[in-house]
């Protein structure tokens, strides 16, 4: 593994967002949690995020919210950096959960664009700056236009450069031309937050991959990460074209913590695909779908 480990980068290089167990009845398995978290670990991940979209945080209480982040610390915060998905749409909401989630020790805080509210450029500003302001944790923004409704803009995201804790960007915007003036005019971390433009955003100096296939495909990821890293592009561009129907299966065919749940479940990993509403578990033409993917893949489930 190259040197661009958690001890050079607050954000490591690879970490999941990683799915929030439930049991059958809904509740929060913390227990499933903290296994799928060693195992992750162990399959090559530097580091966790725990409650990001993929977790289902939008329907999670902040007390299950805080559950998971010291479950994931106990089971793997010596082995691996652990990140806090706290923004939310809600500026004093998320500077509680944020310092909630500082207390208990997490390694660093993922935050959103504010969802739903459509917020101005100077207001999506003035949310990140002062929930960063609000701890000492290194802060990852997360662009997701389809998501929340507005981008963070090119101009926004190089003001928010300057800020000493806001050190990375897990760029889900799918502009390749707006990521390359981010890598050109600023010092932040760069992160994929599109599983099926890793490679492309790497070439141009992403440093790595936030990412929901890598729950259930982490080792290919991390070969591919790895290699890119190391300027070996032929090894990467192999990876890439291999794990292509497997994202297929994990981002075309329903929502992403569905479709990763059902193949964990598939995989022993999880004892069951349970979601909560308003998500729904994959009917049989999805299922159909993904397996055909999971299939084309040379996964043999």
């Amino acid at each position: 593994m190259i040197e661009t480990s958690t001890t050079r980068r607050p954000f490591g290089t690879l970490a999941p967002a990683m799915v929030t167990p439930f049991t059958a009845d809904g509740d929060v398995d913390y227990k499933q949690a903290a296994a799928l978290a060693n195992k992750l670990v162990d399959d090559g991940c530097d580091g966790i995020l725990v409650t990001g979209t993929t977790g289902e945080t939008s329907t999670l209480t902040d007390e299950e919210n805080l559950g998971m982040f010291a479950a994931v610390l106990e089971a793997v915060g010596g082995r691996a950096n652990v990140y806090a998905g706290t923004g939310t749409n809600d500026t004093r909401h998320s500077i509680s959960l944020s310092r909630r989630a500082a207390t208990l020790g997490v390694h660093g805080l993922m935050l959103v664009t504010p969802y739903y509210n459509k917020p101005s450029q100077a207001g999506i500003q003035a949310h990140f700056e002062a929930i960063a302001d609000s701890t000492e944790l290194p802060v990852m923004l997360y662009d997701i236009p389809g998501r929340a409704g507005v981008p963070i803009d090119t101009e926004t995201i190089i003001k928010l450069a300057g800020h000493p804790r806001i050190v990375a960007l897990k760029d889900a915007k799918a502009d390749y031309a707006a990521t390359t003036r981010v890598l050109a005019s600023t010092d932040l971390d760069v992160y994929s937050g599109d599983d099926g433009l890793t490679l492309p955003l790497m070439a141009a100096g992403a440093v790595g991959l936030f990412s929901v296939t890598a729950n259930v495909a982490a080792a290919p990821f991390r070969v591919l990460i790895d290699a890119a890293a190391a300027g070996d592009f032929v090894t990467a561009r192999r990876v890439h074209f291999e794990l292509d129907p497997l994202v297929s299966a994990t981002m075309t065919r329903v929502q992403g913590a569905v479709a990763v749940k059902q193949i964990l479940k598939w995989q022993g990993v999880l004892s069951n695909s349970v979601v909560r509403p308003p998500l729904a578990e994959p009917g049989e033409a999805e299922i159909a779908l993904i397996k055909a993917d999971l299939a084309e893949a040379g996964m043999d489930l």
